[in-house]
């Protein structure tokens, strides 16, 4: 029985192997364990799964009003709705990863307009991610929001 011992890079691995002369169900076994090692390693930046992550009370979000250009930051607990000029942002979850992974944090965030006279129309809901706001980010003319972190334990 043939064992690959791994210690270096998956890409270097595949040359190694290819090089080497594995027939049948080596083959097949030594590619199995080759798809099972490179689905362990994730491309630098990938976003975490809001699932693998941990679940905070509340969130640190960040308003920009562009008219103004007048900023504000604010603490939602989840299930609360906060204003911040003409819209209505309630906070459904925020999740952080664990503290031995790579920092990230990620709110999920209904935004609701209200203009006066008119009826409550959506804006945004979705996840908003610290390390790349621009990923899922709410298009509105007047105001941005985005998240800064969980707060809670």
């Amino acid at each position: 029985m043939t064992t690959i011992q791994v210690t270096t890079t998956p890409k270097s691995l595949i040359g190694s192997i290819i090089g080497k002369r594995v027939r049948g169900a080596a083959l097949a076994a030594t590619l199995l364990s080759l798809s099972a090692l490179m689905s362990l390693t994730s491309p630098a930046g990938a976003a975490p799964v809001p699932e693998e992550m941990v679940s905070r009370p509340a969130a640190k979000l960040q308003g920009l009003d562009k008219i103004t250009a007048r900023t504000s930051t604010f603490t939602i607990a989840v299930g609360e709705t906060k204003a911040l000029g003409s819209l209505r942002i309630t906070l459904r979850a925020c999740k952080e990863n664990p503290p031995i992974e790579t920092p990230e944090t990620a709110a999920f965030l209904e935004v609701i307009e209200n203009k006066p006279g008119e009826q409550a129309e959506p804006v945004f809901s979705g996840w908003m991610f610290a390390s790349s706001p621009a990923l899922s980010a709410m298009e509105h003319p007047i105001y941005d929001v985005w998240v800064l972190s969980c707060e809670g334990d």
